[in-house]
């Protein structure tokens, strides 16, 4: 049995995620902002009121999870602001650096507030977008979102090399285009199976490929 911890995990890929690895027997510690009725018919451990951009609320899960050793930390929190060129206006600027605390800085914070609960195999899959892809933006547009994506991805780079030493993995996971309330259910899969998608990463990456930039479907994605 695993222990995973789940950030973001109320609703959509978390709650996903959550499911997914508790059917298999792990223990799975699902932290969040607020907590939903699924969740807490889950069988998780739920730990609510954690907003991954308050420093403060993280070392208040570092001090809960104290003894705890995490084997997976799925770092999967995060927001999405449809900002467009021609109307970045000061609340469309407001909400891209909100943007940046939470898909970017969130799971720096994360990683750094648990990494008392990290050890020799423990495995950090942080849930980033293609959109962050700059090789892969045939589209524009999503200025906050597709800058923040970027700036985790290289962010996750530097993670794997100064925990490589320590012999934790850090991986970059698009998870597909998935069918949530974020994207307005428009996606073209679900969320379980993408979390049985990013699972199946987080299983089989080794650590020679820490830092590395993955699809949920095991394809490489160019940075």
């Amino acid at each position: 049995m695993s222990v995973v911890l789940v950030t973001g995990a109320n609703r959509g890929i978390g709650l996903a995620l959550v499911r997914h690895y508790l059917s298999r027997g792990d223990r799975v510690i699902a932290v969040c902002r607020q907590s939903s009725d699924a969740l807490d018919a889950s069988g998780a451990q739920v730990e609510a009121g954690i907003d991954i951009s308050d420093d403060a609320a993280l070392a208040s899960l570092a001090t809960r999870l104290e003894g705890t050793r995490i084997d997976v930390l799925a770092c999967n929190a995060g927001v999405l602001e449809r900002d467009a060129f021609g109307a970045i206006d000061a609340a469309a600027l407001e909400g891209m650096r909100r943007q940046f605390e939470v898909n970017a800085l969130g799971p720096l914070r994360t990683v750094q507030a648990l990494r008392g609960q990290l050890g020799a195999g423990s495995r950090v899959g942080i849930i980033t977008s293609r959109m962050g892809s700059m090789t892969d933006n045939g589209s524009g547009g999503y200025y906050g979102y597709r800058a923040s994506k970027a700036a985790v991805n290289a962010i996750g780079k530097s993670l794997a090399m100064d925990l490589k030493p320590h012999g934790i993995s850090v991986f970059l996971l698009h998870p597909g285009f998935v069918s949530t309330d974020m994207v307005d259910n428009a996606g073209d899969i679900s969320p379980e199976q993408s979390a049985a998608q990013l699972v199946e990463r987080l299983d089989t990456l080794d650590a020679a490929q820490t830092g590395s930039f993955w699809h949920a479907n095991g394809d490489p994605l160019p940075w």
